[in-house]
């Protein structure tokens, strides 16, 4: 009887975890869908962002930008790391800090000082296990990161480079793509150089808009690139912040629901073992009493 007991309770142990495991789906799968509305929405924007900031460069007028123009010998650089607070979502979180870390070590050999900047619970504990000093933490965004607060990391970011302070920025997150399709990216923000090779990549592409379009400036070409390229800079990095939010609902729900199909078959298999090792104890005890009431007969 104790080893049938011993699977009962195993299995009523792994029917409560596949409890939560189904929870968990059910509320990924509900932040996910809004994470993607906000992300699906705001990608338009960024791009239009994007190629307005590249148009404006190639218009063959003398007018310029330092947030456009790369460093020939950069000496400060800030990696901005996006993680998740929780864990429970795959591999998410690893292949982020995976390649976080070997782009933090290419950069050790190109600039002389690095700082690392982490968002996300699960980032900063990886950073002090593997003793990397962090310049800047932040542990307040969600599935639901707000524009207010990333605009105010950013015009930090924006400060420091213009007082040369930093000379280069990259961000290290998940990209979101599509439902199927998400990839861990580092990215350089600042300079905006990149940026715009982006803007031209999409350009080449079939459907993609084209850059050869005529403006009429007013009141001055350099007044409106002041103005436009600082928010093209914000935009993008808030852009990154939705896709990390979306990606990571997205690894969580997928390993939820592999974790509660694993949870079904543990439970069908243990029912079945379950009701072998009660029936073959039955059996048992009933050849007990068989055999004893021949013995006393």
């Amino acid at each position: 009887m104790a080893k049938a007991r011993a699977l009962d309770k195993r299995r009523k142990s792994i029917k409560n975890i596949r409890k939560i495991t189904r929870t968990m789906e059910l509320v990924s799968t509900a932040q996910f869908r809004r994470a993607m509305d906000r992300a699906v929405a705001a990608d338009s924007y960024t791009k239009r962002m994007v190629h307005l900031v590249s148009d404006l460069a190639k218009t063959g007028l003398d007018v310029s930008h330092p947030l456009l123009e790369e460093r020939s010998e950069p000496k400060n650089a800030t990696m901005l790391v996006l993680t998740a607070n929780r864990g429970m979502c795959g591999g998410y979180n690893s292949s982020i800090l995976r390649l976080a870390l070997q782009r933090y070590q290419e950069l050790n050999d190109l600039i002389p000082n690095i700082n690392i900047d982490v968002s996300g619970k699960r980032g900063i504990s990886y950073m002090k296990y593997r003793k990397i000093d962090i310049d800047q933490s932040f542990d307040q965004f969600d599935h639901k990161p707000a524009f207010d607060e990333i605009n105010e990391m950013a015009q930090r970011y924006l400060d420091a480079y213009l007082a040369g302070e930093i000379d280069r920025l990259e961000v290290a997150y998940c990209k979101f793509i599509s439902m199927s399709k998400q990839y861990p990216v580092v990215e350089t923000l600042l300079p905006m150089t990149e940026m715009k090779s982006d803007a031209d990549d999409d350009s080449s592409k079939p459907g993609g808009e084209k850059t050869n379009v005529e403006y009429e400036f007013l009141p001055s070409p350099q007044s409106i690139l002041e103005e436009v390229v600082p928010n093209a800079f914000k935009v993008k990095l808030f852009k990154c912040f939705l896709d990390a939010a979306v990606s990571e609902q997205i690894a969580r729900m997928i390993a939820m629901k592999s974790a509660t199909e694993n949870a079904d078959s543990m439970i069908t298999t243990l029912t079945s073992t379950y009701n072998r090792a009660r029936q073959s104890q039955i059996t048992n005890e009933m050849l007990e009493v068989i055999s004893g009431a021949n013995a006393l007969n």
